[in-house]
């Protein structure tokens, strides 16, 4: 392991832990040409990892379905993922936490070669980022805005949404569609039907009559805080409903909320620029189920937001 520069991260990188300014992935990796890579991202509460496990399990679930083998089992790669994070969390302050998260691409193309031909075999990262609490603190103040573009999501029929990949162009374009009306709205795709999807690593719940429902499965990426809240729900005893979810839908929704790894739970305040029940940063099954987030990991991340509005 070479020392990294004083307030260097480091990460693992086919083997070896080492600062990530070591971490240089060659231009004609796969994952970089065409997307030919997945990933996963967790987060710590408290510089404690989050379902490091159940995170891992989904990864490598990805991994099957574009068929990349990582030449590491599961096992291995939580330990690691536990062993770099370990090495990262002198850098954090008392409040602060870290994205957690790994990345496989299928490897570097071998020059001359034909189309699937790689030289090396796989390239392998672990990595740790700081998660970006101040730029999102005000969402717990204010709520969401949510914009749908006209930018549909790939089709389970053409990529499965399941499998997390680095081939985000599709959400991509669809955020930079409804930032370029609101820089601060956050996008919710349509899939080909018309029903509601997801956007850049977040899911979508709506909430009527005392009900939650959320998109299928299928037409989605099966969040690991997307499957958090909905155990939350059942704490609180409150009903899920996993469902095709329209425009109506949300329109009418008594409250809307989006989950994501860092986000956790965070209130919807507007879609589609129409005002969102009271027009609150969240309803009150919205902050029910947060509280019982809050509870869950034994950790206030909410506070921590709302702390960066003070600095």
């Amino acid at each position: 392991m070479t020392t990294a520069r004083k307030g260097e991260r480091v990460a693992y990188f086919n083997g070896e832990i080492v600062p990530e300014s070591e971490v240089k992935v060659p231009f004609r990796d796969r994952g970089f040409k065409y997307g030919d890579a997945v990933f996963d991202m967790t987060r710590t509460f408290g510089h404690k990892i989050f379902k490091l496990e159940t995170h891992i399990k989904r990864f490598y679930d990805s991994l099957q379905y574009v068929d990349i083998d990582p030449g590491m089992s599961q096992e291995e790669m939580v330990a690691k993922s536990k062993e770099v994070l370990e090495a990262n969390l002198h850098l954090l302050g008392p409040d602060d936490d870290f994205w957690v998260g790994q990345r496989v691409s299928r490897g570097v193309d071998l020059v001359g070669g034909d189309m699937w031909e790689t030289a090396g075999g796989p390239n392998v990262i672990i990595e740790c980022a700081p998660l970006p609490l101040k730029p999102r603190a005000r969402l717990y103040k204010d709520g969401m805005d949510v914009l749908v573009p006209s930018v549909r999501r790939t089709p389970p029929e053409a990529l499965s949404p399941r499998a997390k990949s680095h081939n985000y162009l599709n959400l991509i374009m669809a955020d930079m569609e409804a930032k370029a009306q609101d820089p601060e709205a956050w996008a919710i795709l349509l899939d080909t039907r018309g029903f509601l999807t997801e956007g850049i690593g977040s899911n979508i719940f709506t909430i009527k009559d005392g009900v939650i429902y959320t998109p299928q499965e299928q037409y989605v990426l099966g969040g690991i805080s997307r499957e958090t809240a909905i155990e939350m729900a059942e704490r609180i005893d409150v009903p899920v409903v996993t469902k095709d979810i329209d425009l109506f839908d949300a329109m009418t929704a008594d409250e809307i909320f989006l989950t994501s790894t860092s986000l956790c739970i965070c209130g919807v305040r507007s879609f589609q620029g129409r005002q969102i029940g009271d027009g609150s940063a969240a309803g009150p099954i919205t902050k029910a189920l947060m509280n019982e987030y809050v509870d869950f990991v034994e950790y206030d991340w909410i506070g921590q937001y709302l702390k960066r509005l003070e600095d």
